[in-house]
């Protein structure tokens, strides 16, 4: 088997696919990241939401035991939204970040990887692969750094050189011998903007990100928001795109290649009163293919109320009571009881009190008085 050969065919298969970049890398272990892993490991700066041990996350063996190389993809997403609906008092609406925006892009970069793999079993029946993106063990940006897809910049984003840093990532793992390529250079510079610039604080330094106060993280979550970050997210449902817009590599980056990837607006910027009374079915068929969908709407609803709260909207006030005596979940009666407050009319604290006389819960009546306080502050 000419492996250079393969290699070059491979390169010309996965454009006819629609893939907007593609890189090889060794199989071997990412020893640096092992390292780095561990050390975010013992400093608690993990999300929660990491798949398999350092080990496994860092040797390819582990997950194929045959590994030679690694192919990597990006596939670029847009920046842009054309026809944004506008955000005005008494018609809030909230935002989804770039990497929700479309199909859920899980589901579009497997079905290029299970193409790619299709295209090398033809060529060589004995292949064995291994699929990832996102999910798995392997780190995307690890593997497309290695690949030479781009750099890892200081706001923990591979950032390339064709499409900035608006690129989702996956990755093969193959018993196939390939030539590895070239890493990018880093070229971030003395630049620090993200770093700067970041709402909470989450980009401890270039590079290394604590998880646990980085907003997009903080937006997934189900419980009761910590009241540090409550002023911090905005009007961000999901997500959040900061460290990615003030990057002077994306300045002038918005590509729509990919008809999946393109955005509805009403759905990427939803107005966010009606939002808090959808039912499970309504929200599954309004938000269900997008990724910023697949920790149900509690979340979202959750950053809802807050948004509203942030706005001090009172448009929202007889829904946010609704909330507050009604909803079955304790995180979403307490978020409410707290935007209740930061609104700040008398009808929001009468309604507290009289709300605060019913409820049983601790957490939520810790919230309560939160609310109640604002009037005093």
């Amino acid at each position: 088997m000419d492996y250079h050969q393969l290699k070059e065919e491979v390169i010309t298969y996965s454009k006819e696919i629609g893939i907007d970049k593609i890189g090889f890398a060794s199989a071997d272990v990412f020893g640096e990241l092992k390292a780095r892993l561990q050390q975010q490991q013992d400093l608690g700066y993990q999300s929660g939401f990491e798949k398999g041990s350092v080990e496994e996350r860092t040797e390819p063996s582990r997950l194929l035991p045959e590994a030679q190389s690694i192919i990597s993809i990006a596939l670029a997403y847009p920046s842009k939204l054309k026809d944004a609906p506008k955000n005005k008092r008494g018609d809030r609406r909230g935002v989804f970040a770039r990497a929700s925006w479309g199909q859920d892009y899980h589901d579009v970069l497997r079905e290029k990887l299970h193409l790619l793999g299709a295209f090398l079993k033809e060529k060589m029946p004995e292949v064995e692969l291994k699929s990832m993106v996102d999910t798995g063990e392997l780190s995307d940006r690890a593997v497309a750094e290695r690949a030479g897809i781009g750099f890892s910049g200081k706001n923990s984003a591979i950032i390339t050189p064709e499409f900035g840093s608006y690129v989702y990532l996956g990755e093969l793992v193959t018993n196939i011998p390939f030539a590895p390529d070239e890493p990018v250079d880093d070229s971030c510079g003395d630049c620090n903007l993200c770093v700067d610039t970041c709402p909470t604080d989450a980009l401890v330094q270039g590079g290394q990100l604590n998880a646990q106060r980085c907003i997009a993280f903080l937006t997934q979550t189900k419980d009761f928001l910590p009241e540090e970050f409550r002023t911090k997210i905005g009007n961000r449902l999901y997500g959040c795109d900061t460290c990615q817009t003030v990057c002077p590599k994306n300045k002038g980056m918005d590509f729509h290649n990919h008809e999946a990837f393109e955005p509805d607006p009403e759905i990427v910027k939803p107005r966010l009163i009606p939002l808090l009374s959808l039912s499970n079915r309504e929200f599954k068929e309004t938000f269900g293919p997008m990724s910023g969908s697949w920790r149900g709407k509690k979340p979202i609803q959750r950053n809802a109320i807050l948004a509203l709260g942030h706005y001090k909207e009172i448009a929202a006030v007889d829904e946010l009571i609704r909330l507050m005596k009604h909803d079955p979940r304790p995180v979403i009666r307490g978020t409410a009881a707290y935007s209740l407050g930061k609104i700040g009319t008398d009808e929001c604290y009468d309604a507290i009190r009289k709300a605060y006389e019913k409820e049983e819960d601790k957490e939520v009546l810790a919230e309560m008085d939160k609310g109640l306080n604002f009037q005093e502050a």
